[in-house]
Formats: C-alpha cells, structure tokens, sequence
C-alpha cells in the first residue's frame, strides 16, 4: 500500500493549495457560468467539445464551464513587465471517459500570464513535477518543445497536411507510418533522418539533448541559446537541481494543438493510470486569438482520475461501533464516543447490529459489555 498516495481529491487541493501559495500564485474565482460562445469559439482547445449550454433569463446563452483556462485569459488584461500567477480549484463539467455520461469534475492548476521568460517556464514545470509528487512518488513529467518540431518540419516539408500527419505519427512514437509518408512527399533519407530522431529520442533528459543536437546542432537557428534547443538546454540545467529532476524527462511524443501551443507543452502521468493526469505548457497562440499580447504558460490536473489511485478498500469501514437502547443514558453514549474519539478511532453509535457488520470492534452498551 503506497502510503504516498494522496487518499482523495480534496486531500489533493489542500496539498497543492499550499504548494502554490508559496511561490506566490493566487486563488482564482469564477463562476460555475459562461457564455457559450467563448467555448464554441476555442472547442479545439477543450479536451472535448460536448459542452451543457442553458438560456439564461435574459436570453443568454451560457454553458456550464468545462475549462478554466480560457476564463482566466478573458479576466485578465495586458500589462507591461506585470505577470499574473493565478492557482484554482474548480468543478468544471465533462464527459466522463469511463460511462460516457457528464461528470462534475475538480480539476486544480495554475497559469503564469503576463511578461514571461524562462524563469517562470522553469518555476510552471518545476511546479508540476512537484504537483505529481505530492500525490505519489512513481511519476514522470514529459516534456517537448513544440518550436523544434515546427522548425524541422518546416525545413522539411512546410506543407500543412505533411505537418499535421508527421505530428500525429510522432505522438504515436509510429516510424513506419512516418517513413512512409516521407516516402510520400519525395523526401530523402538525409531529411527523414531529421525527423526519425523525434520519435527515436526520449527518456533521459542528456541522452535526448545529444540526440537533437547531433540533428539539429548546426541547422539554422534551432541550435543557438535562442533558439529552441538552447531554450532546452536552459530548462534542462535547471530542473537537474531539483530532487526529483530523474523524473522529467523530453519526449516529443507530447504534442499539444500547434494551432493554440507553442514552445514547451508537458504531460505527467502516475503508476496506475494510463491516462495523462497533468497536461499543460506555453499558450501565446491562445491568447493571441483572444486578442491578448502577453504570453502565457501554465497546466492543469484531472483530479478525477485520481480515483483510479485510490487504496483498495479495506475490510473495515470504521473502527468502532458503539451500540445502544432506551434503557441507556444519551450521557454515557456521548461519553464513549467522545473516549474512542479521542483515542483516535471513528465510532458511528446506532441502535442496532448490521448482519455484516464491516467494523473492527463492536462495543454493545445494551450487554454493559464488549464483543470484537
């Protein structure tokens, strides 16, 4: 039994609550409300599209919100050299993957918006490692640069159905299919090797950067500090000091919308569960479609899938039950509860034994006696 493993979701938000205070980030509120259209607006940036809409009193078409995300970009306002570093905890409202039915679902995350560099890059990821680590050791945190790929394939092949299909391949970690539609679009072994080092190249954050670099080193600016292999070097020297750093690893195979993402997107997963339970990255495209001239970066965890974590059940609900009758004074039956309170066990009194019981001690005042 891994007793690291945070026992229910809002164990978790306290836990993450307090890990984002301390670096300075802010609660944001809002309401369980939105207008439709900004969703329908920005549906590709949703994890999906199905949204509950209602006519509010006025006319108004509002949905139940299923992001926070796009709500903290519209709240906000441009500012030069100021940052908003905001943290929530929200129910938004989807359709659950397992019954295919909506769901309430708390999700908690943080964004950075405003006038960025790459220290707050650093502090966003640096945050999300840390977030999966206080709700279980067994983690990882993949990241990818979405400004190399786009670079290469570029270089490579700048047509827009090339792109779009060389990405899906690449998520898929899928050379076959990928050497095929090079094969496609006339492109020569030299280039495909260019593009066979994204699927080829992940896990251990060194290993990956030798890999690119051998590539990518010389070609164009990709390979200069300022550019995207210099920015992931930069990342890279800076998550090495954290103590879980062996944990975040690159993988290209993590690609966000490229219409919406740019830069660094992550993704961090748990023993357990197959699905992504943090997703997050840089989002200037978002905000540029939103009108707003600021970058932004930031990610959020689906707490709902921390169900899948959760300790088997033990075959005990409570630790004590405490019976009584008429016959016995409401005083001795609080004194009781109040003694097994505090010897730091739950007690539910009722009146009555269940057939199965599912305690680990039975405390029977109607006998004056004790039965385990």
């Amino acid at each position: 039994m891994d007793e690291s493993l945070l026992k229910s979701e809002e164990k978790a938000v306290l836990a993450l609550r307090s890990l984002y205070r301390k670096y300075g980030y802010l609660p944001f509120r809002m309401s369980k409300f939105e207008e439709y259209e900004l969703y329908m607006r920005n549906k590709d940036f949703l994890v999906s599209d199905r949204i509950i809409a209602f006519n509010d009193t006025n006319g108004r078409l509002l949905a139940l919100k299923p992001d926070v995300t796009l709500s903290i970009i519209k709240s906000g306002e441009d500012r030069p050299g100021f940052k908003q570093k905001v943290y929530y905890n929200e129910n938004v409202y989807r359709v659950s993957e397992s019954t295919g039915q909506y769901k309430e679902i708390l999700q908690a995350g943080l964004e950075c918006i405003g006038d960025i560099d790459m220290y707050d890059i650093y502090e966003v990821v640096a945050l999300a490692a840390e977030s999966l680590s206080l709700i279980s050791e067994s983690f990882l945190l993949e990241i990818s640069h979405l400004g190399l790929l786009s670079a290469a394939l570029n270089k490579i092949c700048p047509q827009k159905a090339f792109a779009d299909q060389a990405i899906h391949f690449i998520s898929e970690k899928n050379l076959h299919d990928l050497r095929e539609l090079c094969r496609r679009h006339g492109i020569g072994e030299g280039q495909w090797s260019m593009l066979e080092v994204f699927v080829t190249a992940y896990g251990e954050r060194e290993k990956v950067m030798a890999a690119l670099e051998a590539v990518w080193g010389h070609a164009s600016d990709a390979g200069t500090e300022e550019g995207p292999l210099g920015e992931m070097r930069r990342l890279s020297r800076l998550l090495d000091a954290l103590p879980f750093g062996n944990r975040i690893r690159f993988d290209f195979s993590v690609v966000n919308d490229m219409n919406y993402y740019n830069g660094f997107v992550f993704k961090g997963f748990l023993k357990g569960v197959s699905d992504g339970v943090l997703a997050g990255g840089q989002y200037d495209k978002m905000m540029a479609r939103m009108e707003r001239s600021s970058g932004a970066v930031g990610f959020a965890i689906y707490l709902d899938l921390l169900e899948r974590l959760r300790q088997e059940r033990t075959d005990y609900d409570i630790d004590a039950l405490l019976v009584y009758d008429d016959g016995i004074d409401c005083e001795i039956v609080a004194q009781k509860v109040r003694e097994l309170v505090a010897a730091g066990r739950t007690v539910t009194a009722q009146r009555m034994i269940p057939e199965k019981p599912r305690c680990r001690e039975i405390f029977d005042l109607r006998n004056h006696g004790v039965s385990g």
